[in-house]
């Protein structure tokens, strides 16, 4: 049984997003070694699929790529879990004026 619950945001970070203009309706493919990523951490944590698509949709992009089996469930909502992986994200590590900084230099990846 696993004790872990770890939040993983869909665009970004399991997707190709960013390359492609957005659009609600349609969700980018599969990232190269997001599978492989997700089975191997399914391993010892309970998945969860962050979003803030459309849940069907994403539920169904899931089927698609096999992933479905992987994650308990997908939500919109922020649950407590161990952790959150994202790619739209600054981590607080005590320090305002180190998170201010990291704020005002942030890139997102995929933008580079």
């Amino acid at each position: 049984m696993h004790t872990k619950k770890i939040l993983i945001d869909l665009d970004g970070v399991l997707n190709e997003y960013g390359k492609e203009k957005f659009d609600e309706n349609f969700i980018p493919e599969i990232k190269q070694g997001a599978f492989e990523f997700v089975e191997t951490l399914s391993k010892s944590a309970e998945l969860y699929l962050f979003t803030s698509r459309n849940l069907i949709l994403a539920t169904k992009w899931l089927i698609k790529y096999n992933l479905d089996k992987y994650f308990k469930d997908v939500t919109n909502i922020k649950i407590p879990s161990y952790l959150y992986i994202d790619d739209r994200t600054i981590c607080f590590k005590g320090d305002y004026q180190k998170a201010l900084n990291e704020i005002k230099d942030f890139k997102v990846y995929w933008k580079n």
